[in-house]
């Protein structure tokens, strides 16, 4: 029996020293293998490109879904190129008469016209909806009760198909943008510029309603092709065109977005049989495209997989780049993509995530505020870098500022903070330096951000930096630096406002001022409590106005709103983009546009009007700049600050470069899957002596006890003094 103990003993220290790690969350030998493993926090709700509109949905739909156009990976600026068509096509002018016209006044353009050439060859991913028999009839189209009852997931279709990619997909799917009932966030907007496209969605509206009626609101699908978009149409099998009104250069960005991506009709007409969408089987959990990967597994509540596409067409590792790429140009020319599987797994909690990182089982990661002292620090001179810990791992850190500005606010309507009146304009600028963004960026975001010195972030065409950059109204600059102006000049502006001390010199009241803001909770006091200091050193009151999100939507809307706190994330890389966030014809209560300050300055509107059309040329910076500095004299925002992106990432995950307009980079990206299962083994060693002490000390106390009982058994007895 002693024996028996000791062997026991043995296997449990045997087994502790065995390659297959303890904590290891995946399969043994998955992680060797050529796979990426990430997270994700939250469900994908629309997996469907015409409705989704969420970078956490985008992290799925770019590496399945390909719009005509994408950014380049490597190239700076942000510069598109083709992904399914043969070229980035030109517009071509037309008037009235919709007849084509030379001209470089966009005065005489009526008309705008693109046409696309698709590429030959490229071939959707395995799907069942484009399975067929002999006959080339397709197999799933006209599904009987019995067999939807008989299946839950996409994988109980026994066969799949493919076909090549045509015009037609491409114009199916902007069409599919026109159907009300999609609700896709970008109808509106595509009504302001595809021609006829607002009489289009109305006229599918009323075919729809009828349909529904027919149906008695059963499932059905409503054939698009059989509807006609005079601006949007089939040339021939690989060529289609679009037709906007005037001139819109940007237009073509947004071809680079899944919205635009192609949409067989028959993945329309198998998911609205009947029957389907009750078990989750449609686009929004299974969607079909042409790109590098495929979903192959699509369980929201533990983990998501994406797999290579088997019929994914030739593309290449870009072979330019800027002059620090050297490193990651070694793939140049090789075919893309390289990494064969990636496992989301589910992770709800910034802990356990942050801890399986470090482990080495996530290959990259984010960095939360709890988390930012273990894994960044910040040097003498104010360069930030990885702590002694991470660089000891080999772990790496990306940073990029992102093309995004948050901003303080004023209702340009309101009768205090608002109007033209050098009064208040001086009252807008006193605020503007008195909130120090510079202590926020401290404060609230880790150091990750950088004050925005006007409307235009960096990497966005106009924005300039170091002393030609700067905001003259709030910063000086001093010997190479930039240097928020002091708290004394910005009372010298209230004094200018006519108000003294805080206090109105022609009614004797003290001034006080209005917050309205959707953020609510104990996790937001700390924050409402540092914005009411900052108004308090220029000796403003500030009365803060707090309201649900909803109710705050509604108070911007009607301009209840005096001051308020709001953010703009780039649909593409443009100045235009950012600009027309004020634009008097994009006000928020008269024009229910973006323009959320309601700010309407002529000579603003009139140069951005001009602006918005030019090519990248130094006649177009020249006018950026004076569009920058009126808005910087007239302060109709406190210019907040661009939120900067810190990633971590292991030694094995390679080919990483920033890139914040893509969406669908991760074809670009590699791993080493050995060099990841030594570090994980290395990283991950139990620690097990406590437990064998505990074994140990147990056995040796219990010892006298089974000797006793062992002796018993053979009748020896204990023999007695």
């Amino acid at each position: 029996m002693f024996k028996k103990i000791i062997i026991i003993f043995c296997l449990f220290v045997l087994t502790a020293c065995t390659d297959n790690n303890w904590n290891n969350p995946y399969r043994a030998g998955a992680t060797a293998q050529n796979v990426l493993f990430a997270s994700f926090s939250e469900r994908p709700k629309h997996l469907d490109p015409v409705r989704s509109y969420s970078a956490s949905e985008y992290a799925f739909l770019a590496q399945i879904y390909e719009p005509p156009l994408q950014y380049h990976y490597l190239k700076r600026p942000y510069q598109l190129i083709p992904v399914t068509i043969t070229e980035v096509p030109k517009a071509v002018f037309l008037n009235q008469q919709k007849q084509p016209i030379e001209t470089d006044n966009p005065q005489d353009v009526a008309y705008s016209e693109y046409i696309f050439e698709v590429k030959k060859g490229i071939f959707y991913q395995p799907h069942p909806a484009l399975a067929t028999d002999k006959q080339g009839k397709y197999l799933y189209h006209h599904l009987a009760p019995s067999t939807i009852e008989s299946v839950y997931n996409l994988n109980d279709f026994k066969y799949t198909g493919t076909r090549e990619l045509t015009a037609a997909d491409y114009v199916y799917q902007v069409k599919r943008i026109a159907l009300p009932a999609l609700s896709s966030p970008i109808n509106g907007v595509m009504q302001g510029y595809i021609d006829g496209f607002k009489t289009y969605s109305n006229d599918l509206k009323v075919a729809w309603n009828k349909q529904k009626k027919n149906h008695q609101h059963n499932e059905f699908w409503l054939d698009l092709r059989q509807y006609p978009l005079d601006s949007v149409t089939i040339l021939d099998r690989y060529h289609y065109k679009i037709r906007i009104k005037g001139v819109y250069p940007q237009f073509l960005y947004w071809m680079a977005m899944p919205f635009f991506a192609p949409m067989p009709w028959e993945a329309d007409a198998f998911y609205q049989q009947k029957g389907l969408k009750k078990k989750n089987i449609s686009l929004n959990w299974y969607p079909i495209g042409t790109g590098p990967y495929l979903l192959s597994e699509n369980n929201p509540n533990l983990r998501m997989v994406l797999e290579k596409n088997p019929n994914f067409h030739n593309e290449f590792y870009p072979s330019e780049g800027e002059p620090h790429d050297q490193a990651i140009l070694k793939d140049a020319g090789k075919k893309l993509p390289f990494i064969d599987k990636v496992i989301y797994s589910l992770e709800k909690e910034s802990i356990p995530k942050w801890t399986k990182f470090l482990q080495g089982y996530y290959d990259n990661s984010g960095i939360s505020s709890d988390s930012f002292d273990q894994a960044v620090q910040t040097s003498g001179n104010g360069d930030i870098g990885l702590t002694d810990k991470m660089a000891e791992k080999g772990i790496k850190l990306s940073t990029s500022t992102e093309t995004s500005i948050f901003y303080i606010g004023f209702n340009m309507l309101d009768d205090v903070i608002g109007g033209t009146t050098e009064q208040a304009r001086y009252l807008r600028q006193a605020i503007s330096i008195a909130i120090d963004y510079e202590e926020y960026i401290a404060i609230f975001a880790n150091g990750r951000g950088i004050a925005a010195q006007g409307i235009l972030p960096p990497g966005i065409f106009g924005h300039r930096t170091a002393e030609q950059g700067i905001n003259p109204i709030v910063y000086d600059w001093i010997n190479g630096k930039l240097k928020r102006k002091s708290i004394e000049q910005a009372k010298q502006l209230m004094i200018k406002a006519g108000y003294e001390n805080g206090v109105d010199q022609q009614t004797g009241k003290a001034l006080t001022l209005y917050f309205d803001t959707a953020r609510t909770g104990p996790d937001s006091k700390a924050y409402l409590n540092w914005m009411i200091k900052q108004f308090k050193k220029i000796d403003i009151e500030l009365v803060i106005r707090t309201s649900d999100y909803n109710r705050f939507q509604t108070k911007m809307r009607q301009g209840k709103a005096q001051i308020f706190e709001w953010g703009w994330n780039a649909d593409y890389p443009d100045p235009e983009n950012f600009f027309f966030l004020l634009y008097g014809k994009n006000g928020k209560v008269a024009h229910h546009g973006e323009n959320a300050a309601n700010y309407d300055n002529p000579e603003f509107n009139q140069k951005f009007e001009a602006m918005k059309t030019m090519k990248n040329t130094p006649e177009r910076q020249q006018l950026i700049d004076q569009l920058q500095q009126l808005i910087r004299t007239d302060a109709p925002w406190v210019f907040g600050y661009h939120p900067q992106s810190y990633v971590l990432y292991h030694q094995w995950y390679q080919n990483v470069k920033p890139n914040i307009m893509a969406n669908n980079t991760l074809k670009y990206k590699r791993v080493n899957g050995s060099l990841r299962a030594n570090k994980q083994q290395a990283w991950n060693q139990p620690i097990i002596w406590p437990f064998i002490l505990i074994l140990f000390l147990i056995v040796a106390g219990i010892m006298p006890a089974i000797r006793y009982w062992l002796q018993k058994e053979q009748g020896g007895g204990i023999s007695k003094v």
